[in-house]
């Protein structure tokens, strides 16, 4: 069976609600997506919880501390709904990808729940024609659910509808509460690196092994032995 690249969640919200603290935000400054690149027409995002705060701060990996905006303030609902998830929040924003908008298909590594940050998006205004492409896959994200994206997997989105999609989309910070979550919806987890370490693969090892080895060093030597042991089909 193939790990999930995607997955609906058994969790669902008042979509009147969400729509109604989406109205509320509607003369806010929008920011448009820092990659430029990567999408046709605006793709733009309003940031709920940024690092320290900031209105003006959009990027969801950063060294600082994760707090809520003042947004928050006016949109209990939102507040509410991201107080439902029983796990840690790192960035959560609105992104909303405009009528006729394309974001292209591409990868954000280290955005999974076998990572250590699972990416969720709850939809508050779409249509059935607003498609992700995920590995070749299209899949329609319904209003008002939840939904988990594997956002290292190749994945793009196209609006041809006519108004804007608007999603809710939380960063959060993977835990047991959200593996036993994901485990009651189907999720297949991705099976663990081979070496341990997926920057070692197959092409490599023997040039990594060769390298621990003229270290000299003993935790290096160990891990030769057993970098070794496991390409050979050893038990370790």
């Amino acid at each position: 069976m193939q790990p999930s690249t995607y997955l609906k969640l058994p969790f669902s919200f008042e979509l009147a609600r969400l729509q109604a603290d989406l109205k509320a935000l509607e003369n806010s400054a929008w920011i448009s997506h820092f990659n430029t690149r990567a999408y046709e027409n605006d793709w733009s995002c309003l940031p709920l919880r940024s690092v320290d705060g900031r209105m003006d701060h959009i990027i969801p990996v950063n060294e600082g501390k994760f707090e809520d905006t003042v947004l928050l303030e006016s949109t209990p609902y939102f507040r509410e709904v991201i107080d439902f998830f029983q796990c840690e929040k790192t960035s959560v924003r609105l992104m909303s990808l405009q009528a006729g908008g394309i974001i292209k298909e591409h990868r954000d590594d280290g955005t999974s729940l076998e990572d250590g940050i699972t990416r969720l998006h709850i939809p508050i205004t779409t249509t059935p024609d607003v498609l992700f492409r995920i590995e070749g896959e299209n899949v329609h994200f319904s209003a008002g659910d939840t939904w988990y994206l594997n956002a290292s997997c190749l994945h793009g989105v196209t609006n041809p509808g006519p108004r804007a999609r608007v999603h809710l989309m939380l960063d959060c910070v993977s835990n047991d509460w959200l593996e036993q979550a994901f485990m009651k919806a189907g999720w297949i987890a991705r099976p663990a690196p081979k070496y341990g370490d997926k920057a070692i693969h197959d092409g490599n090892v023997a040039d990594v092994i060769a390298q621990l080895r003229a270290t000299g060093q003993i935790t290096a030597q160990q891990m030769a032995i057993r970098l070794e042991a496991i390409r050979s089909g050893q038990q370790v």
